[in-house]
Formats: C-alpha cells, structure tokens, sequence
C-alpha cells in the first residue's frame, strides 16, 4: 500500500469527520448516563457488530470477509486487534463517567508520540532528531505530571499505549484486511465478553437498556454507529491522504476532549497539571514540525524522481 501523494480534500474531510465524532465521544457517554461502562462497552461492541454484518451485506464485502476467514494467521492478528481496542475502549469509557475526561485527551495527545516508539523498538525504525527530542520532550511531562500533581496518568498511559499497539496491529496486518472486514472480525471475537458483561449487569439489577426513557433507548441504540463510523471514516482517510496530514488532524480529538473536560465538565486543573499539559503541547509542536519538515522533504524527492523519469 503506497502512500498517497498528494492531499485529497475528500480524504481530508474524512479524517476530520472521524477525529471529530470521536471528539465528541465523552459528551455522547455522558448522555447516556445512568448507562454504566461495563454495559455500554457491551452495546458498543455488539452493536457494532450488528452494524456491520449489515454493511456487509449492503456493501456485497461477504467474499473478501470469507477469504479472511480461511487464513488462521490474518485471523489471529483480528483476534488481538480486537483485545487490545477492547482495552482502550473499556479505559476511555471508564474514565469518561468518571470525570477524568482530560486525563483521556492526555492520552491522546500522547499517542503519536508513543506510535513512534512503537516504531523503533519493534519496528527497527530510526528516529530523527527532531522526533527523538519530541519523545524526551513528553517524557518529562509524564515526569511532571507524576511528581507535581501527585498521581500517576494510568488512564492516560493505558489509552496511548492501547490505541497505538492497535494502530501497530493494523500495520502489520496491511492491506490483507479491509477496514469493514477488520472490524467485523474483531467486533466478532468480543461478543463473548460483551454478552458476559451484559449478563452480570443484569444479575446486579442496573441494566439500563429500554427502561430509563425512549429517548435514553434511542441514543444508546447509537452506539454502534457511534463505534464503528469514525473507524471507517478513518480508514477511507488514510488511503487518501499523506501519513503526515494525518499526523496533524488527529490532534482535533484530544483538542476537543480536553476542552470538554476542562471547561465544560469543570475537572480540576490545577497549576501543575497546567504545566504538564503545556511541556506535551510543546512535544506535539515539535512533532508537528518534524512532521511538515519531512512531508515538504519527501515532495521534494518525488517531484525530482518525477523530473528525473521524464528526463
């Protein structure tokens, strides 16, 4: 799968769909409240599935879902992609109903950097110096954070290194999987854990599906769209567009899910989680330059490969 050249607006709208809908994630959960995570994490993922046997059939995708289904290996890798989004998605709803919402956006403006370490220590990859100095740049954050403010960022870490080991997962997987068929499958290996989840909700007297209001059922009818979507989004984004535009527009989410947990929730925040905050803001723009440097960089070689072929 090759990297696409050149910008599509198309996939720039696609991508900034995803990050926004999963921008908006927190206020959604929150409306759902008393909905507990355990059982929203259960509709979530059978839901989800639901949703996308139907795209599936819509969609005529049941002959390369099949051809998956016969290579043990390919389903293997949907197997542990599915444990480790079941983790993140666990994480964040948890800290979400439980007014850590900044604490998520942390973790998200973590990511990108803790996908590069991904990269070096199991990928062989190398580091530029821009992007070492942005690592060490949140490393010391991470420091800040636990030493000034008292508490060590669980929620944060957890939900970094879940999403990009996911994000990991995918690489290696590659275009073997198409994104519908991926999150079938791995929709698929976790209904067991939801239909589990769901009956101890239900033995302990809180299920809340279909008895608090219409409207109550109605939204938390969603949640599999609300799933699903922006993955699908996500996926048609990056095979439109530059690994480095995605780089920046996935910055729209922690954005929106610190704004909403700062100001809209009212966490706390404190000045030393301030300062925290700020040395990751200052990682990120590094990164971010790193980012356009080697973006700008890499036009520059296409377009003298292009000259030199014509030539």
């Amino acid at each position: 799968m090759t990297t696409p050249s050149r910008t599509s607006p198309v996939g720039v709208a696609y991508g900034v769909s995803a990050y926004l809908l999963w921008g908006l994630l927190p206020i959604y959960f929150l409306l759902l409240v008393p909905t507990g995570p355990w059982e929203l994490v259960a509709w979530r993922v059978l839901l989800s599935f639901v949703l996308c046997l139907v795209l599936l059939t819509v969609v005529r995708g049941w002959k390369p879902f099949l051809a998956i289904v016969r290579q043990p290996r390919l389903l293997g890798w949907t197997a542990l992609a599915g444990a480790v989004i079941y983790v993140n998605w666990q994480v964040f709803v948890l800290a979400a109903l439980s007014d850590h919402i900044v604490e998520t956006s942390l973790g998200y403006f973590i990511n990108p950097i803790f996908t590069v370490l991904l990269g070096v220590f199991v990928l062989g990859e190398r580091l530029r110096p821009l992007q070492w100095t942005a690592v060490g740049i949140a490393a010391i954050a991470v420091v800040v954070i636990v030493v000034a403010y008292g508490s060590f960022p669980w929620i944060a870490l957890t939900l970094a290194a879940s999403f990009g080991s996911y994000g990991l997962i995918k690489k290696k997987i590659g275009p073997a999987v198409d994104a519908l068929s991926g999150l079938t499958l791995e929709s698929f290996w976790l209904v067991p854990v939801a239909v589990v989840q769901l009956v101890l909700v239900a033995q302990l007297g809180t299920l809340t599906y279909g008895t608090v209001s219409t409207t109550h059922t109605v939204l938390l009818s969603f949640a599999g769209i609300a799933t699903a979507m922006p993955l699908l989004l996500f996926a048609a984004s990056t095979r439109r567009i530059g690994l480095s535009v995605v780089g920046m527009l996935q910055f729209i989410t922690p954005v929106m899910q610190f704004i909403t947990g700062a100001f809209i929730q009212g966490e706390p925040m404190p000045v030393e989680r301030w300062i925290g905050f700020g040395i990751v803001w200052v990682a990120i723009a590094v990164f971010l330059i790193d980012l356009a440097i080697a973006g700008r960089r890499d036009r520059r070689t296409a377009q003298a490969a292009a000259v030199g072929a014509v030539v």
